[in-house]
């Protein structure tokens, strides 16, 4: 695609811009290093749609007119708006220049017609507001559209008058968390993980001519089994109208085909160069509309060949890209920016973020209960980074929580999927994110799997399941961890969470999962993780796992790259060694002394302060209670309650045997270990590891030399552990094993 052209085009065709004087960013708390990169006479001039691109159309970035509205009824104000506002940063960014949070808000700009699109039917596209929009052009209401995720267009040829100056005026309404609408991670009231709202336009808006007759849009299904692609030309207007397609690798011409418009036509792509995130081969698309020999319509476009499933490797159900088991890691990414809010300031900045997670050794993004515009996708599909695409959640995590609107939940989970399925990035839609206004999540797998059986769906990230879908998806933090399941597929949606502030980069200082206040301790833990990772792909068939994640967001300071995306926190080629770690080693573990995360397995307890040699081999437990692990609380997360235990303390002992150890390396016995929270591991009277904080399931935690050297060969052993309980949930458990890396 040529779209270093259509930039130069759409440009050049464009009205003359409000005085670019009128339009001052305001000043964030942070600004990326993209901001200085904003230019109001060409904000974000890319073509926005890169899977359906026509030569001619006409960016209406820029500055608008703008003011608060005093309700969403108000009538259209006549005459000029009040104030400005740069277009598509939304109103409580810095960048919009405003910088505000309204409920209700105007937008108005004058525009012209080029004189060389007479006689053709003008379309206006909206990339996304947020959350409802009623478009006016010259005083007429083209209707209303609700959805905050989801682009939307107006035929507006019946509203233009003349050949002169035309008037756009846009009424927004969005109650934010006032409504159930899906929203993601915007509040009224940020804190924790909960960010600044993005009210209004925050995506391009733009025209273009079409014929009347002329191509709608395009559905792309590649079939590498059949070494195929499928494609469906939808039209308006003459439905009859035959359809040419040529596939191409680069300048080669793969293939032509001719079919008709509104019906399946099934292009052969023979000895098909696939798309993987080693080889984001991407074949273009020509798409021409014609009637005889004339041809009324043409459009450019893209598909990858790829494949994802489900397939069994080693008793487990296991992600397969290409029929081949790829285990998949990558970063949580939330797609904030402390100055464009939902609205990266640059095409340049948009990329950036996916080109670091690509040098960080990742092969998958989690795109985290937001939706980008269509670029951000492109850069995915172009660099080679597998997608899990979620559906912005309702009522996510809030004081005040209204009524879920489950008609408009289903609608923007409806709209999302068909205005992305052409992504070949995109493998995988998650539904739902820890519980977030989770409903009918049966119905709802059933309508994407009824939309595109060709992904994998994730019935839920974290907490709720109820055994449909494709993936058993839990989240532990700070370690990862790994569910048990024979009929899904495993993976741990969220791990790490490791905080590292770095001064003079941060937009306020919060609590995280651990904290790390220096850079070799943080790629130190990092790859520790890695460790756990690449053991519970090899043994537990874990096929998936995403950091939390690739950059700070507001007061979350988590990320592998600051906020404001000027500082790297851990040396790249280290980040990247431990990802591959994960993807490409695999180390192998057998039980040294078991768990009881399969099989209950007795201890001795108590919940009253012991004496203070109770970690010893010889200490008396005959007055201690019995009971089979899990020792906690059923509400905790990744629990397996056997032993109710809801007090600030517990105290564990269990004795065991061992064998001759003949074989084993003792620096390769670790624990397996769950615990919420603290706890302190003693093997025969010999502290093996403290263990701050807690996991949302089991973990491989690195005894200590003395502990393992402290295990008795062919005689009798303890293992002691005390654990506190400090807020939330509770729970304890844990095993030895011994690792072997091949």
């Amino acid at each position: 695609m040529k779209l270093r052209n259509l930039l130069f085009l759409a440009f050049a065709v464009s009205p003359v811009f409000l005085s670019a004087q009128q339009w001052q960013p305001k000043k964030a708390i942070l600004m990326s290093k993209f901001a200085k990169d904003v230019k109001p006479e060409s904000v974000l001039p890319e073509y926005p749609r890169p899977q359906l691109v026509r030569e001619k159309w006409l960016n209406l970035n820029g500055v608008w007119q703008f003011q608060p509205a005093t309700s969403k009824i108000e009538s259209l104000p006549t005459g000029n708006l009040a104030r400005t506002i740069l277009v598509p940063f939304a109103v409580e960014s810095a960048l919009s220049g405003v910088m505000e949070h309204h409920e209700s808000i105007w937008y108005r700009r004058k525009f012209n017609v080029p004189t060389n699109w007479k006689g053709q039917d003008i379309l206006l596209h909206f990339g996304a507001v947020d959350y409802e929009a009623e478009v006016f052009v010259n005083g007429k209401s083209l209707g209303i559209h609700t959805g905050g995720y989801d682009p939307f267009s107006y035929n507006i040829s019946t509203a233009i008058k003349g050949a002169g100056e035309q008037d756009i005026a846009v009424r927004v309404y969005d109650p934010t968390d006032k409504g159930g609408f899906p929203r993601g991670k915007q509040t009224l009231n940020p804190q924790g993980i909960m960010y600044t709202s993005v009210t209004g336009i925050w995506q391009t808006v733009w025209l273009e001519p079409v014929p009347k007759t002329n191509i709608s849009n395009i559905k792309i299904v590649p079939d590498i089994d059949k070494s195929v692609v499928k494609l469906i030309v939808s039209t308006a207007g003459n439905s009859a109208a035959d359809v040419e397609i040529k596939v191409k690798d680069g300048t080669k011409l793969v293939q032509t085909k001719i079919g008709k418009s509104n019906t399946e036509i099934i292009v052969p792509v023979s000895n098909a160069k696939l798309w993987s995130p080693d080889s984001p081969f991407l074949y273009d698309l020509t798409i021409t509309l014609k009637k005889g020999a004339q041809n009324l319509d043409a459009v450019s476009s893209y598909f990858g060949m790829r494949k994802i499933s489900i397939a069994e490797e080693g008793g487990f159900k296991k992600m397969f890209l290409n029929n081949k088991f790829l285990f998949q890691i990558g970063p949580l990414d939330q797609g904030f920016w402390p100055d464009g809010g939902y609205t990266a300031p640059t095409d340049e900045a948009l990329k950036y973020d996916l080109e670091m997670t690509k040098k960080f050794g990742f092969n998958m993004v989690r795109k985290h209960i937001k939706v980008e515009p269509y670029r951000w996708y492109y850069w995915a599909d172009k660099l080679g980074l597998m997608v899990w695409q979620d559906m912005p959640s309702p009522n996510s995590y809030t004081e005040h929580v209204p009524p879920i609107n489950k008609p408009a939940f289903k609608s923007e989970l409806t709209r999302v999927i068909e205005t992305h399925w052409n992504s070949p990035s995109i493998i995988s839609w998650v539904i739902f994110n820890e519980g977030q206004a989770q409903h009918n999540t049966a119905e709802y797998v059933d309508q994407v799997r009824n939309l595109d059986p060709t992904r994998l769906i994730n019935q839920g990230s974290g907490w709720e399941h109820f055994g449909v879908g494709d993936v058993l998806d839990i989240h532990s933090y700070p370690p990862p961890a790994v569910p048990t399941s024979k009929v899904q597929t495993l993976a741990c949606g969220e791990y790490g969470g490791i905080g590292y502030i770095i001064p003079g980069h941060t937009w306020k200082t919060g609590p995280t999962y651990i904290m790390i206040d220096n850079e070799k301790d943080y790629t130190k833990l990092y790859d520790d993780f890695a460790t756990d990772l690449a053991i519970f792909k090899t043994n537990k068939g874990l096929s998936a796992a995403v950091y939390t994640e690739i950059t700070d967001v507001e007061v979350e300071l988590n990320g592998l790259i600051t906020y404001d995306r000027e500082v790297i926190k851990g040396a790249v080629e280290k980040i990247r060694a431990s990802n591959e770690k994960s993807i490409k080693t695999n180390i192998f573990i057998k039980d040294v002394l078991p768990s009881s995360q399969t099989e209950a397995k007795t201890w001795k307890y108590t919940f009253d302060q012991p004496a203070t040699e109770w970690m010893n081999s010889k200490f008396n437990d005959a007055a201690w209670k019995s009971g089979q692990a899990g020792f906690g609380t059923k509400a905790t997360p990744g629990a397996n309650v056997k032993t109710v235990w809801n007090t600030d303390n517990i105290w564990m002992r269990r004795e065991f045997s061992l064998g001759d150890l003949k074989g084993i390396n003792r620096e390769d016995l670790v624990l397996y270990i769950h615990h919420d929270e603290d706890a302190e591991v003693y093997i025969n009277g010999i502290k093996a590891a403290t263990i701050p904080n807690y996991t949302s399931n089991y973990s491989m935690v690195k005894m200590s030399k003395e502990a393992q050297n402290a295990l008795i060969a062919n005689g009798k052993n303890v293992i002691a552990i005390h654990c506190t309980q400090k807020q939330g949930g509770q729970y304890i458990d844990a095993g030895i094993a011994v690792v072997e890396k091949k």
